[in-house]
């Protein structure tokens, strides 16, 4: 076997056979290829995903063994390491949240379609998958996420970065959180005026240290209100999911959502629906499925406005016991684990889609 004369150059030709399924071009033009190193029989190599959560990790690992014994050696080792390296729009354009990459909107047409559950759980799936995730929960009036990470006696402190006072996120399960709700006691709810929120928001975007963030899930009020536009404003969105749930109520308000951040002066780029509450399994029935709230709504929005499926979360008891013990479902054994879990790979997947194809978003300038 002629060990000796295979060089870096047939084997990065080798792998400029292999597409990067998403993104439609070959690995090695897309830099994902590093640190080639030869050995007696065997080729070593690590391919950089752009985001651990990657959906194709496994069919890109095995896509790279064929090209290599087909077109260099069939009898060759081969040893791949798979990191990542989320993909961005944003770096070096910014005061606001310099180290974040991506800042993804979670929105809704209406209250009480779980769309804070989903934030946490999808939070959850990303942190798990090895990615470095940040939560501002945003919903100023209604705030849910320091209950679903059992963080609600918490407060954050204030330190001096830089000679300046800066608010420090609150860390859960490795998560950073910041909410209205670590800031205001429960039993005093704060009377909000608009400008006010956007205060807020602004304090959670300028004056908290996130440090370096691959992903920032913006937890937003249901409808379409002023913190919505004062997001817009303040940042650029790479992306906003929205949620929904079957019933036909549900969808027409979650159209109303999803059409905010179409139009043409916000232009931020829709990522997906999650259709939440798709159907209800009882736990000691776990293959049956009950279609309470109607079935496929959330398919049918997405087909209609030519968006992303991006999860069907099941409707089971385990996630309110989840939300209501501070402790995010995903982090359990259930079907409700798996549910995430695909859900996270397919934002992240869109997200990495996004950022290859379509321009940096910039924040809005809204004539008054």
């Amino acid at each position: 076997m002629g060990d000796l004369k295979i060089n870096k150059e047939e084997i990065l030709k080798a792998l400029s056979t292999v597409p990067e399924p998403d993104l439609k071009k070959d690995l090695v033009t897309l830099n994902m290829i590093k640190d080639i190193e030869l050995g007696i029989g065997e080729v070593r190599f690590t391919v950089v995903l752009t985001t651990p959560a990657c959906p194709l990790k496994e069919k890109i690992r095995k896509d790279c063994e064929n090209a290599i014994h087909e077109h260099v050696d069939p009898n060759l080792r081969v040893v791949i390491n798979m990191t990542a390296d989320v993909t961005t729009t944003r770096f070096g354009n910014s005061t606001l949240l310099p180290d974040v990459k991506n800042i993804i909107a979670v929105a809704s047409g209406k209250g009480g379609v779980g769309k804070s559950t989903v934030t946490a759980n999808l939070a959850m799936a990303l942190k798990l998958s090895g990615a470095k995730v940040g939560i501002i929960d945003a919903d100023i009036s209604g705030p849910s996420i320091p209950v679903m990470f059992g963080a609600e006696d918490l407060q954050p402190m204030v330190q001096q970065i830089d000679g300046k006072n800066m608010i420090q996120p609150i860390m859960q399960y490795g998560i950073k959180m910041i909410s209205m709700g670590f800031l205001a006691p429960q039993d005093n709810p704060v009377p909000w005026r608009g400008p006010m929120a956007t205060q807020a928001l602004r304090q959670f975007f300028g004056d908290t240290h996130w440090g370096e963030l691959d992903y920032l899930l913006i937890d937003l009020p249901p409808g379409t209100s002023d913190i919505h536009l004062s997001l817009v404003q303040l940042v650029p969105v790479t992306g906003a999911v929205v949620v929904t749930t079957p019933q036909k109520v549900a969808l027409a308000d979650a159209t109303k959502g999803l059409m905010f951040f179409r139009q043409v002066q916000i232009n931020v780029p829709v990522l997906g629906v999650v259709e939440n509450m798709a159907y209800f399994t009882p736990e000691e029935l776990p293959n049956n499925k009950y279609y309470i709230f109607g079935k496929d709504g959330g398919k049918a929005l997405a087909e209609k406005y030519e968006t992303e499926l991006l999860g069907s979360i099941p409707l089971v008891q385990g996630i309110r016991e989840g939300g209501d013990e501070g402790k995010p479902v995903v982090m359990g054994d259930s079907i409700m684990t798996q549910a995430f879990k695909d859900l996270a790979e397919n934002v992240a997947q869109q997200v990495a889609i996004r950022n290859a194809t379509i321009d940096k978003t910039t924040p809005v300038q809204l004539k008054v």
